[in-house]
């Protein structure tokens, strides 16, 4: 498969809009509708369900994976970092811009998750910790978010340096925590205002 349909298979996939498809077998609100507004795991959370936060989250990772994965999968051998990188942002995109929700959507941060699992495990394991130590310690979703976003690239370069084989995918990580941090205007804002929400117990699904 080429790469542009691999990118635009990723697309879809990440545009599920699980938050809202769990919430309607939930029979929970939608969650555009309440708290931040925002169809993520966090946001369903305010609804009291845990089950169905904990199903939106791990929905929300394993589209993230798998839209990366299906690019792995089928690439041209000759393009396979490219494809899977390109796939990574198309994937978050997706999510972020969901052609299933009139192109608006979640903030990434699961998807994101998602995404680095596929492209590298140990990223993947370094960046949930960075977000659960400062989950733990301050109990704010959005500020776990953005460290998170903020260490993911420097941790997928100091592991994998420059080399022509591991660049694609690092540029990757990089394009996506911005994207992630371009999605959390809002909650930067209330940060620095210092009226951002604390968390009531969840897991990096802000988006």
């Amino acid at each position: 498969m080429t790469l542009v349909t691999l990118a635009i298979v990723a697309y879809l996939i990440g545009s599920i809009p699980f938050a809202v498809l769990v919430s309607r077998v939930f029979a929970l609100p939608d969650p555009r509708s309440y708290g931040s507004g925002n169809p993520g795991a966090t946001n369903v959370l305010r609804t009291g369900n845990k089950a169905a936060a904990a199903l939106t989250l791990l929905s929300d990772v394993a589209k993230g994976w798998l839209g990366v994965h299906v690019a792995q999968r089928f690439a041209d051998p000759g393009a396979l970092e490219l494809t899977a990188a390109v796939a990574a942002v198309a994937v978050c995109i997706g999510h972020m811009y969901s052609v299933f929700l009139r192109f608006d959507g979640g903030k990434g941060v699961a998807t994101a998750l998602g995404v680095l699992a596929a492209l590298d495990v140990y990223v993947a394991a370094g960046t949930l910790a960075i977000w659960l130590v400062i989950a733990i310690f301050f109990r704010i979703s959005s500020l776990a978010a953005l460290a998170s976003a903020a260490f993911a690239p420097f941790l997928s370069f100091l592991l994998y340096g420059m080399s022509r084989t591991a660049l694609e995918p690092a540029i990757a990580v990089a394009v996506v925590a911005v994207l992630v941090v371009w999605r959390h205007r809002s909650n930067i804002r209330n940060l620095m205002a210092g009226t951002e929400g604390k968390m009531r117990g969840s897991g990096p699904g802000a988006g």
